[in-house]
């Protein structure tokens, strides 16, 4: 799943170096790449709770296209120093089901995650990672907030979540989960920071 040519010719959208020394960056999904590990990812244990997606490679290979064909959202795979590690989508929140649920202003943006390889997980990295794609995100002049809506029985991902300095404001129904709405504000210092 993961190897060193990974790390070569990887062509980040953003990095930075986490507070640790460890090096995280983020690039554009690129579908030939990247389907395998993402088909992978999906269907590992501990993500099939949360994401539901435990289709067969043709599948996951339409819907990453739908997703990364939406001009609402962007598509990225995060690195831990060089390595990929994990999956995200920024998005629009105007633009997504979630802007039903609150009073959505038209540059918040929000994050779907999950971290893929099963080493990664309970380590304190997701955090850091966190804070990282918020930086990048922020990076977007008019954005004064960032929300996510995590499956509430996912309290590892509410406590990533809430370490990089988002809020919990309610439950939240939708027909597939019951979210934990999380909104983090430009002015908001993580904990860590």
């Amino acid at each position: 799943m993961t190897c060193p040519r990974e790390a070569v010719g990887s062509t980040y959208s953003y990095r930075t170096v986490a507070e640790s020394g460890a090096e995280l960056g983020f690039r554009e999904v690129s579908l030939d790449r990247d389907l395998g590990r993402l088909h992978a990812w999906l269907n590992s244990d501990h993500v099939l709770p949360y994401w539901q997606q435990d289709d067969p490679l043709p599948v996951v290979r339409d819907t990453i296209s739908e997703r990364a064909a939406d001009e609402h959202q962007t598509l990225y795979v995060g690195y831990r120093d060089h390595v990929p590690m994990s999956y995200w989508e920024s998005y629009w929140a105007a633009h997504d089901r979630l802007a039903d649920h609150y009073d959505a202003e038209p540059a918040d943006q929000g994050i779907h995650l999950l971290i893929g390889p099963t080493e990664y997980l309970g380590r304190g990295y997701a955090a850091p990672l966190i804070r990282a794609m918020v930086d990048f995100q922020f990076q977007h002049p008019q954005t004064d907030r960032i929300v996510t809506e995590p499956d509430a029985r996912n309290e590892r991902a509410i406590r990533a979540f809430a370490a990089a300095g988002f809020e919990r404001r309610g439950e939240i129904e939708f027909p597939d989960k019951t979210a934990q709405l999380m909104i983090r504000e430009r002015e908001t210092t993580a904990p860590d920071e």
